[in-house]
């Protein structure tokens, strides 16, 4: 769960979580050593006062400082749509959730099985535990098996919402009048904290 000292990623609960973290590693990578080598290009002209007589005018650097971003761009955009592909792709799911959004409290159904449904209220911060998070804990849990191909079909009854578990890198909008669906695995067992971002 992230905390306020938290700088990088949640840990990941679902091997999508862990790709979508290789990409992040991936892009972040490239980014760092195109501003390391932009900085020191620009700190050696701000410094030097010579210049180069071939380098302002010449059909070699041109054809560099062109292919070399395509070549960076598709770098990151064959990982991409890689990861894109692999997020919107629905195996068989063995278990089918139907989470409706309200204001201020979800609706949770088990498709799979007659007369499962319950509402997960936000426990007000009067009510609150000593071991309770703040903004976080309900009092109905959604609990789901791990290693287990799960389906999450989404909606809402008054606005937008979004359903989001940041641990198992989803996150899916719900609104009036439409189904959306996502799938997911969950590999490890614990408590994994979502809100409506």
């Amino acid at each position: 769960m992230s905390t306020w000292k938290t700088l990088l990623l949640q840990d990941s609960s679902s091997p999508l979580m862990e790709q979508l973290m290789f990409f992040h590693d991936h892009t972040l990578l490239i980014l760092i050593i195109i501003t390391i080598l932009v900085g020191q290009l620009l700190i050696s002209m701000i410094y030097n006062k010579f210049t180069h007589r071939f380098l302002i005018d010449g059909q070699l650097i041109e054809m560099v400082w062109t292919i070399l971003p395509a070549f960076i761009l598709i770098l990151i955009a064959l990982p991409s749509l890689r990861l894109l592909y692999i997020m919107d792709e629905i195996y068989n799911p063995l278990l089918t959730v139907k989470s409706i959004g309200h204001q201020w409290y979800w609706s949770y159904e088990y498709s799979d099985y007659q007369n499962m449904e319950f509402d997960s209220y936000m426990i007000p911060s009067t009510d609150l535990k000593s071991f309770n998070f703040r903004l976080l804990d309900v009092n109905n849990r959604l609990i789901l098996p791990y290693n287990t191909q799960i389906r999450v079909i989404t909606t809402s009854l008054d606005v937008i919402h979004s359903w989001t578990v940041p641990s198992l890198g989803i996150k899916i909008d719900s609104t009036p009048g439409r189904l959306n669906q996502t799938n997911f695995n969950i590999n490890r067992a614990g408590l994994l904290s979502g809100q409506c971002s």
